[in-house]
């Protein structure tokens, strides 16, 4: 793919060639080692770009999950920022808002190549401030034999959040496991977990022009049924996130749980089946859309450049094979997908959930709004509050941060 501004008058030209000569170096921040299976897929879409831009040299430099983003923040803050990094899209609005990140000008075919809802966790102020690199969405993993020594139809998982609740007391007191695990740890994942929900009965934590919808009845019926989970949950959900939950549905102690497409390679010998998220009164199967995406950094002098690599990398061709390659949940809908779906039909509830699905909520204090909805959930596990009175407190909380 060639530079987009290939007409230009014969000043910008010159400016243009200036810049590409004293800063021809396009350096990327890439969260993760060179050891994962779709480095060399993205290697190639690096060399075929750089073979059409010659005046441009790829510099690609992996960094571990747990400082890339820090060190990509930090030498833009310092004004020596790489020309593009994969940031998790949770922190766009933050780097947007200090102005160190630059939108992306995308075609009206190039937005419609992606569904709304994968566009809604990276969009905001109505400009796209990433585009969607790796992505994730989640499924109800299920413990068949566990359904069938409990009198469940091990071939029908439940479907709505009643049937969620009764499948788990069925199995609380007719097995020796608890009928669901529950994330529900002062850690993201309870906020993520519950976020299923919330999507999969027709809520919005924020609405499309920001205001705070916790308090709407969607939300409180999200709640409620966390509340109506607890008797038929691991004892003590408050102390476990999602990765001590896996050895528990291993181990067959307990019946269900949510996780994501990486999830099928945790469960051991368990004969286990996969379902959409079960939906509420009040929607429709969902799942939370997770992303993480390519940025443009302000003040590298290539920024025209890295743009049209970035969107090379991310064109629907090349994101496919980076999406295979390390088996991510595909982010677009493509020929590729429907022949991913039929050699392993475990990928459809992971990719038929996507139209429906919504985003994580976005605010300049992401850590501080996180704390107030895992606080609510909180405060109902413990039977502190009433699904009502949680929702209330968080709504003031979060209208308090949405107008900082």
């Amino acid at each position: 793919m060639k530079l987009r501004n290939t007409i230009l008058a014969s000043t910008a030209l010159v400016g243009l060639a200036g810049a590409a000569a004293a800063q021809e170096e396009i350096y990327i921040i890439n969260c993760g080692t060179d050891a994962e299976p779709q480095v060399p897929v993205q290697q190639e879409a690096i060399e075929a770009w750089e073979a059409e831009n010659p005046d441009y040299t790829v510099n690609l430099e992996f960094v571990a999950w747990g400082q890339c983003q820090e060190k990509a923040t930090t030498l833009a803050s310092a004004g020596n920022p790489p020309a593009i990094a994969l940031m998790g899209s949770r922190v766009l609005m933050q780097l947007a808002d200090a102005g160190l990140i630059r939108p992306f000008d995308m075609t009206e075919e190039e937005l419609s190549s992606y569904e709304d809802s994968v566009l809604q966790t990276v969009q905001f102020d109505g400009q796209v401030w990433g585009l969607p690199r790796a992505f994730s969405t989640k499924a109800l993993y299920y413990n068949k034999a566990l359904f069938e020594e409990a009198g469940l139809d091990p071939e029908s998982p439940p479907e709505t959040f009643e049937e969620l609740v009764s499948a788990s007391q069925a199995i609380t007191e007719n097995t020796d496991a608890r009928g669901f695990g529950m994330v529900a740890a002062s850690f993201d994942a309870t906020m993520h977990d519950w976020l299923n929900f919330v999507y999969s009965n027709g809520g919005t934590i924020l609405g499309p022009d920001g205001e705070v919808t916790f308090d709407t009845p969607e939300v409180i019926e999200a709640l409620q049924l966390y509340a109506d989970l607890v008797p038929y949950s691991e004892d003590g959900p408050i102390a476990y996130d999602r990765g001590k939950l896996e050895p528990l549905f291993r181990e067959g102690q307990v019946a269900m749980y949510i996780s994501g497409g990486w999830g099928r390679q945790r469960t051991g010998d368990v004969d286990y089946g996969l379902a959409l998220i079960p939906h509420g009164p009040s929607g429709e199967n969902g799942t939370l859309l997770i992303t993480d995406s390519l940025v443009v950094f302000e003040g590298s002098g290539v920024e025209e450049a890295a743009t049209d690599l970035a969107l090379a990398l991310t064109s629907t061709e090349a994101q496919s094979a980076f999406d295979i390659a390390g088996a991510w949940t595909p982010i677009r809908q493509t020929q590729d997908t429907d022949a991913l779906i039929e050699e392993d039909p475990t990928w459809e509830p992971f990719i038929t959930s996507i139209p429906t699905g919504g985003p994580e909520p976005l605010m300049l204090d992401y850590v501080a709004m996180q704390d107030a909805i895992i606080e609510a959930i909180q405060g109902v596990i413990l039977g502190e509050v009433t699904a009502e009175e949680a929702a209330a407190e968080a709504q003031e909380q979060l209208e308090e941060l949405a107008e900082e």
